[in-house]
């Protein structure tokens, strides 16, 4: 890392083989404060195609010494990265709040969120991989064993910029992996400060690579290269698409967490003070830039008007400005393409016909002018086939849709071509039963926030919310190793 001493400008270069280098084309992209456009906040490597193979065939090398060292070892590694990670905490954090525009409490969280894995995986270390399965043959010793999957292409999107990368690099490195890591654009120089924290805690060279650039130039080259064995990816529906096929094509494994539109249900006997709390949340931290936002709630229609009222009450109140100031709920959108995209569904929704109750502008204010921000936006009369009801709008939208009973909430819920996160509020426990086996998603929150899993909880969706592996916890082991089964029998 290099620092413009006049305005503080972060710089980073590619990490290759335990090196930080220049691109081979030596063009650089700017990251900007979307809370302020006008202030470059670092510079990353435009890199090319070369870089790319430099960068993977630094982790084919380097796979052949880590995957033989002990997983106590491996553990070693991360827990120092950890030390480490805690230890800049306040550094990384404003990184992060300057680059991607949400709170500095929400980056704090997630750096410390990042630690919690880290020592999570470490631990993993000493557990064991395999069991010993009865033979028909007495005198056959017949085990299961784990072995790493190979070299492991991470890609990872901006709204998580700490937290995404590390469940996917940590899994990956205690189970014997190598590590090729292309993170967002937008947030680049976020994950190069990662970069720097395994670096300092004497992770091997070549056992993490991290190339920055256009998905336009390295994208289809990186998932269609034959060094990487497997891919784990968060990111838009449309884009991992294409990294499943590319890796169906080369019979590599793959991974996808993807978008969602995640409902809550608050019914009639709902705690409306602690539903209105985590619903609001859900909805409009990180300013809605999270794949478990609550996106739509159906709403009991004897308490609709009451909870509506609350709802408005809370959006109201919300503060908004540079994730960098004390006491702002909601920083800006990432981008201004973000803001474009956000205002345009919200444009949508008053032409189909919803009710605008709150929001759906760029606020005003001298303070707003250079940064890319929208109103917390509430609509009502929204019916589940709109536009705002069905795609993902990836910003501060809520939409409250009103209904007769659970039935009905229930199957409007499951209408949805997403299943990551959902939410019911409500005291009645058989009524939260009945919801855990009735909806179609792959976590499930009773009188929760839809946004938000524990690390040693396994993370991911269903239908084309995801590839339908799981990410996080125990799981994680499924993708990053392979499973042997061996069978020993004695010489006579």
């Amino acid at each position: 890392m290099t620092i413009n001493q006049q305005n503080k400008i972060l710089s980073f270069g590619n990490y290759i083989n335990g090196k930080w280098t220049e691109g081979k084309n030596s063009e650089v992209i700017e990251s900007k404060n979307p809370a302020n456009f006008e202030e470059i906040v670092g510079v990353v490597q435009s890199s090319s195609t070369e870089d790319v193979d430099d960068a993977v065939n630094a982790a084919v090398t380097a796979l052949k010494q880590w995957k033989n060292i002990s997983s106590v070892e491996r553990g070693d590694y991360l827990n120092k990265a950890a030390d480490i990670m805690e230890s800049r905490l306040l550094e990384i954090a404003e990184t992060a709040t300057k680059e991607m525009g949400k709170t500095l409490a929400e980056t704090k969280g997630e750096v410390l969120r990042a630690a919690t894995i880290l020592r999570y995986y470490a631990q993993e270390g000493l557990n064991k991989v395999g069991e010993v399965i009865p033979s028909a043959n007495s005198k056959n010793l017949l085990y299961t064993t784990r072995t790493p999957v190979g070299v492991v292409g991470v890609i990872s999107p901006w709204n998580f910029p700490i937290a995404i990368p590390i469940w996917k690099i940590a899994p990956a490195l205690i189970y014997g992996n190598t590590v090729f890591f292309k993170p967002a654009t937008e947030t680049a120089t976020t994950a190069a400060k990662l970069v720097e924290v395994f670096d300092e805690a004497g992770l091997p060279a070549g056992v993490l690579n991290f190339v920055t650039g256009k998905g336009s130039i390295i994208g289809d080259y990186f998932l269609s290269h034959n060094g990487i064995n497997a891919i784990s990816f968060t990111g838009s529906n449309e884009i991992g698409k294409k990294v499943a096929i590319a890796a169906i094509n080369r019979g590599s494994k793959y991974q996808l967490e993807m978008g969602g539109k995640n409902p809550a249900i608050v019914l009639d006997d709902a705690n409306l003070e602690l539903a209105t709390e985590l619903v609001v949340n859900g909805a409009m931290k990180h300013t809605g830039q999270k794949c478990t936002a609550t996106s739509k709630v159906f709403v009991h229609q004897e308490i609709y008007e009451d909870f509506k009222t609350r709802v408005l009450n809370k959006v109201k109140s919300i503060k908004i400005g540079n994730g960098l100031e004390q006491d702002v709920y909601m920083g800006p959108l990432a981008t201004k393409e973000q803001q474009e995209k956000v205002l345009s569904y919200i444009n949508k929704g008053k032409e189909e016909g919803a009710t605008l109750l709150y929001g759906g502008s760029i606020p005003e204010g001298p303070e707003y002018k250079a940064g890319f921000y929208v109103e917390p936006t509430v609509f009502e009369n929204v019916t589940n086939h709109m536009t705002i009801a069905r795609e993902e709008i990836f910003g501060p939208v809520l939409c409250l849709i009103k209904v007769a009973d659970y039935q009905e909430a229930i199957r409007q819920a499951n209408d949805t071509e997403f299943g990551l996160s959902a939410a019911i509020f409500t005291r009645d426990l058989s009524k939260s039963l009945e919801f855990v086996n009735d909806i179609e998603v792959g976590m499930v929150k009773v009188n929760g926030e839809t946004a938000g899993v524990e690390p040693q909880a396994p993370f991911g969706g269903m239908k084309q919310s995801s590839s339908h592996s799981r990410e996080q916890g125990k799981a994680a082991i499924e993708f990053f190793t392979s499973i042997k089964t061996v069978t020993i029998t004695p010489t006579p």
